[in-house]
């Protein structure tokens, strides 16, 4: 069902903001860690199932989609550098964190505050792009559930910061999501099988890098990566 991931997405935010809005106290460092492990899994498992389904044929034709993908990759953080994808996306998640920390030092936000923080913060990540292009091109909700799960906790934080405006993040949330979503099914239409299939893959590749982000062990440039999912179609077509 093409929109399901942006759907889960949204249940997500609200029910963090319910959640935080209600709840005394915030989630234990144990329960977070928990949680992390929890994602993690979830995510080996997602990104391993949109490998496998992407990459098949003979050992020649595997080895041929795999360094297609390796290519694609190496291209794609090229180009991303170059266009300042993850710099520039990061300028928007520095603003909208120290918007939070702000809010923490005691100082009472007003909604809008709320609204603007956790719209940036849903909004500009890599997870956002990627899910949604997987979402309207092969029907994927894995990565976008993945990050509803991810916001679901965030929000639930900022909540107790904040109030009730995080939720309102909800809305362009889904036009951001949903209009990238409905604008990659209507390019499915104009690609090959086998070029679907390696956007997947490539998907796939990146996602494995998720547990690092979640757990903060390195910081990824997942976005200056994000031209290789039109790079690895290409790619495709042109080698065959």
């Amino acid at each position: 069902m093409t929109g399901l991931g942006t759907v889960i997405n949204a249940v997500a935010i609200l029910l963090g903001g319910i959640i935080g809005l209600l709840a005394k106290k915030q989630l234990s460092t144990d329960a977070q860690n928990n949680i992390k492990a929890l994602l993690v899994i979830f995510t080996f498992v997602a990104a391993a199932h949109m490998i496998w389904s992407g990459v098949g044929g003979s050992f020649g034709q595997i080895v041929k989609q795999v360094g297609i993908m390796m290519v694609a990759l190496i291209l794609g953080n090229i180009i991303g550098k170059l266009l300042g994808i993850q710099k520039r996306l990061g300028k928007l998640g520095e603003y909208a964190s120290e918007r939070f920390a702000k809010a923490q030092g005691g100082v009472k936000q007003p909604v809008a505050e709320g609204f603007i923080t956790c719209t940036l913060l849903f909004c500009v990540g890599p997870l956002a792009i990627l899910g949604s292009i997987q979402d309207g091109m092969t029907d994927e909700y894995k990565t976008l559930a993945l990050k509803g799960a991810l916001d679901g906790l965030a929000t639930l934080s900022f909540a107790s910061v904040f109030g009730w405006g995080v939720m309102l993040a909800v809305i362009p949330v889904i036009a951001y999501q949903g209009t990238l979503t409905l604008l990659a099914k209507l390019l499915a239409g104009q690609l090959e099988p086998a070029m679907i299939n390696s956007l997947n893959a490539t998907g796939g590749l990146l996602m494995m890098c998720l547990p690092l982000v979640i757990y903060g062990v390195r910081k990824v440039p997942l976005a200056d990566y994000l031209p290789a999912l039109a790079v690895a179609p290409l790619l495709t077509k042109w080698i065959g």
